[in-house]
């Protein structure tokens, strides 16, 4: 594939590169979307969304360790030889907690953005309306980048993509499903039908909650057709798939929750 890109001489990541365009076409939506909006505060508009970034962040690598909580336990069983040195305690820290989980970034965004709305006494539902749409744009760029990368890849098929010199090893040489690809249009659809949405609902807070409906049911299913091994698994299901179990339900209780207010108070 094509795991990094020549830009102006330097070789950059693909990941980079696209996660760069997705955040500017985020950005250019999320300004749109305001204008729209004249309850929107434009400073607050760029603070929620760079406060976020810490929880997602920290909470993309918290998830990506839980997914090797194998190696948490050998840890603990081996502690002397984890703190015997700088340079070792590092090597099993990043080994563990090197890689970034979507869905750690996602939740922990979510809960940073609420957060700092409660703190600052702001509209959560209006905000979280404005910007939830450019969260799947943004994300579709992310598995473009991941298809150029080659981490995140499909399973073994008949017909797609063969891998040559990707970031990931176990991937190259076999024809695999570019299962990235089809994640991305799914979230480039998921952002068309939010748009559509927010026109014509004119109930407050309920976008966030139909995103995680609808992407809850996309990396489901999805995480069906992925080839890699490292993503943890309890009773043969993925910690992704968890994640969207748990987002799903919570999606459709929140849902359930407001239209029950709206008819108690229509």
């Amino acid at each position: 594939m094509l795991p990094t890109i020549s830009v102006l001489g330097f070789n950059i990541p693909a990941y980079t590169v696209m996660a760069l365009l997705g955040l500017a076409a985020a950005a250019l939506l999320i300004f749109f979307r305001c204008r729209e909006n004249s309850q929107i505060n434009r400073v607050q508009i760029v603070n929620i969304p760079a406060v976020s970034a810490i929880g997602v962040f920290f909470c993309a690598h918290i998830l990506y360790g839980i997914t090797h909580f194998d190696k948490i336990l050998l840890c603990l069983n081996n502690l002397p030889s984890v703190f015997s040195s700088w340079s070792s305690f590092l090597y099993y820290f990043t080994d563990i907690f090197g890689g970034m989980v979507f869905y750690g970034g996602l939740i922990g965004g979510i809960i940073t953005a609420y957060i700092y709305c409660r703190c600052l006494k702001l509209d959560i539902p209006t905000y979280f309306d404005v910007l939830t749409p450019s969260i799947p744009l943004f994300h579709a760029f992310g598995r473009i980048g991941c298809f150029l990368g080659g981490c995140c890849y499909g399973i073994k098929s008949s017909w797609g993509f063969q891998y040559e010199h990707s970031l990931v090893p176990e991937a190259d040489g076999v024809t695999r499903l570019p299962i990235q690809l089809f994640e991305s249009a799914g979230n480039l659809i998921i952002a068309a039908v939010l748009i559509f949405l927010s026109k014509k609902i004119h109930k407050k807070g309920l976008l966030l909650p139909m995103y995680l409906l609808m992407y809850g049911i996309l990396r489901f299913t999805t995480e069906f057709f992925r080839g890699d091994e490292i993503r943890g698994f309890l009773f043969g299901i993925s910690t992704s798939q968890w994640v969207s179990i748990f987002t799903t339900l919570a999606a459709v209780t929140i849902m359930s929750k407001n239209l029950l207010w709206k008819k108690k108070n229509d």
